[in-house]
């Protein structure tokens, strides 16, 4: 049925209830919904109550503080807009036409008449169509109607195009009228920008960790089983193997070796490469757990001056060095597939002076 009563002549649709089509006529409106426009919407109270607690409250309201008729004033959204919010509360559904044309108003009805499951449509609606243009106006609303989810798209909108937002018609309204939001929304965006800079800051450390865990495998794998140029004493050259699939970071371990073994300024002399090789070495020792029968050099020797060494801090600080490199690797076994592994560039030069050992191995 599509009952007209109006001073502007706009039709209103109200679906028509199960309950009335099971007892072959309809029930007589007892109620009329009055809009800013003029519009009067015939409507059943019964349908209205059940629907919100905000129109069933107004029901129950004693008569002196209601109208001389039974009336209810939806005032400040446009005609069309309230008619779609009745239909609503009929049939519990609203076209993506109507959405399109009328979500930010269905969201503050929705709000202020505590309609939970068109409210949830509206706010999910909304962070779909959510442009530079609209996006202050959105979060506006979004606030003003506790819609946290919309709120927070709106914020990493306006956070992600603030130079474009800068621009619009919503910003500077928002200037003039809102300083608080104003605020709200530069310190969002400055919580944004640190968080992004500790994510990138934890992403370079995990891959800095990542490349010290494969350094430590590589080094095992040397000096066990050996890897072209470079083997254990024990090993006959013919049994050496090729090279590994990480021969990126075994040739710089081997150049570093090779190094250490011939040098004659060692860490004492002040030689930075051969430094560099005994934190390698001495970070070796801090992971491995059989340094009796380890055959990386000096494994055991770092391992029993730890024990002694009574710089607490020192030790303390190389222990954590440990751990995170053994967490890295177990991370990375877990979350990334062996494919991607391999693709990855994770190659270090020591011989050239490898980035890690600089920045990691300073202790």
């Amino acid at each position: 049925m599509s009952p007209t009563n109006s001073s502007d002549d706009v039709k209103v649709h109200i679906p028509t209830m199960d309950s009335d089509r099971s007892s072959g006529e309809d029930r007589e409106y007892d109620v009329h919904i009055i809009t800013s426009g003029g519009l009067r919407i015939p409507a059943h109270s019964s349908v209205l109550a059940s629907a919100s607690p905000v129109f069933e409250s107004l029901m129950d309201s004693p008569r002196k503080h209601r109208s001389s008729e039974n009336t209810i004033r939806i005032l400040g959204v446009p005609n069309d807009a309230v008619s779609v919010f009745v239909g609503f509360l009929y049939a519990a559904r609203c076209s993506e036409e109507e959405m399109e044309k009328f979500g930010i108003h269905l969201l503050a009805l929705s709000h202020v008449y505590l309609v939970p499951q068109l409210k949830q449509r509206c706010t999910k609606a909304l962070a779909q169509r959510l442009t530079i243009e609209n996006v202050v106006d959105v979060l506006q609303l979004a606030r003003l109607c506790d819609a946290p989810d919309l709120y927070l798209k709106s914020m990493k909108l306006i956070s992600e195009k603030f130079k474009a937002v800068e621009h619009t018609e919503g910003w500077q309204f928002l200037q003039e009228n809102d300083p608080y939001l104003e605020l709200e929304i530069l310190h969002f965006i400055d919580e944004a920008e640190l968080r992004k800079k500790k994510t990138k800051k934890r992403r370079e450390e995990q891959s800095l960790y990542l490349q010290l865990s494969e350094a430590m495998e590589c080094l095992e794998h040397i000096c066990t089983e050996g890897c072209t140029s470079v083997r254990p004493h024990d090993i006959e050259p013919s049994k050496n193997k090729g090279p590994c699939s990480k021969f990126a970071t075994c040739e710089g371990l081997q150049h570093s070796i090779k190094h250490f073994a011939t040098c004659e300024k060692k860490v004492n002399g002040g030689c930075l490469r051969c430094k560099r090789f005994w934190q390698i070495l001495k970070l070796h020792s801090s992971i491995c757990e059989q340094p009796d029968t380890c055959k990386v050099p000096l494994c055991r020797q770092f391992k029993m001056k730890t024990q002694s060494d009574k710089k607490v801090e020192d030790v303390t600080r190389w222990k954590l060095l440990a751990k995170k490199v053994v967490s890295a690797r177990i991370i990375s076994s877990l979350s990334v597939s062996k494919r991607k592994r391999e693709e990855e560039p994770r190659g270090m030069d020591i011989h050239n002076g490898d980035h890690f050992a600089t920045r990691s191995f300073t202790i």
